[in-house]
């Protein structure tokens, strides 16, 4: 369970995927892979969510799948039955997070507080989701709010991009950002893969850059 969020924060960089029509999956996995960022986590905001998960689970075994804005068991259900190694989820919701553990599913939900951390810690969860990180007051707010809690890091989501990924990596508390701006669902349906792995390549040197990789 642990190499999978390990993984996640070697990449240092999770795009964040609304996908439409799951016939754009696989190029969409391959764009991915050709920039040096094998991993995705597919929102399941459209209906597309769970086959497009199935079909980079089955074709790109090497890329490493999740499932995103889970908002219940069932969806979780739905969503690792598809192949997805990962579920993340906006906020703290009890029963996803025990329903995951059962069954050594990787879960990062997300928080927004002191209460809700502690009740991360209480499940054993050290690895969290601070969304939405720069409406709650971004790079100042995950300071503070990591501050006391040196064992927890955190995958800061939500209107992070290629000017500021830099400075959230640059604080120790960060596992890896999730961004949505590395594939947008314009540059999914015009067929820009190019784009999105020229973006994924810029994304990667910036994690190497900040974080003193060859």
């Amino acid at each position: 369970m642990q190499e999978i969020l390990d993984t996640l924060g070697h990449l240092g960089v999770v795009p964040v995927v609304e996908i439409e029509w799951a016939d754009d999956a696989v190029p969409l996995g391959k764009a991915l892979i050709a920039g040096g960022l094998p991993c995705a986590e597919i929102t399941f905001r459209t209906s597309a969510a769970e086959e497009a998960i199935r079909r980079i689970a089955f074709e790109l075994p090497q890329v490493v799948i999740g499932a995103g804005t889970v908002l219940s068991v069932e969806q979780a259900e739905k969503a690792v039955a598809a192949g997805a190694r990962y579920i993340v989820s906006p906020g703290f919701d009890p029963k996803i997070v025990d329903w995951c553990l059962a069954r050594s599913v990787p879960v990062t939900p997300g928080v927004a507080t002191p209460t809700e951390i502690n009740m991360a810690l209480d499940k054993g969860l050290n690895i969290l989701k601070f969304f939405p990180a720069e409406a709650l007051g971004g790079l100042k707010m995950l300071k503070a709010l990591a501050a006391p809690y040196g064992g927890v890091k955190f995958i800061p989501t939500g209107g992070i991009n290629s000017k500021n990924l830099a400075d959230y990596l640059s604080l120790p508390a960060v596992h890896a950002c999730g961004g949505s701006w590395l594939v947008t669902s314009k540059l999914i349906s015009a067929g820009e893969f190019a784009e999105i792995t020229r973006l994924a390549e810029e994304a990667r040197a910036i994690v190497r850059q900040v974080r003193g990789e060859q």
